[in-house]
């Protein structure tokens, strides 16, 4: 995150295994149509500390406990 001050997303490295056991699959003899569509099953929340002193802002104790990830 380069300049964003909040982030809430999926993980992008769990995004690529879980399309990997899709390519699996499919090399297998699935069907593409046939295989369900998955959501992420995890969000992470990352905060940028630098961009939010840069802007005047405070990040609440409680918001920053909650993040995955801290960018100082």
């Amino acid at each position: 995150m380069d300049g964003g001050l909040i982030s809430y997303g999926y993980n992008l490295a769990d995004a690529y295994r879980r399309s990997a056991k899709y390519v699996d699959k499919i090399l297998k003899g699935a069907k593409p149509g046939d295989l369900p569509i998955e959501l992420p099953v995890k969000l992470e929340l990352a905060i940028n500390l630098k961009t939010a002193k840069s802007l005047g802002l405070m990040m609440p104790s409680q918001l920053l406990t909650r993040a995955d990830e801290v960018i100082e």
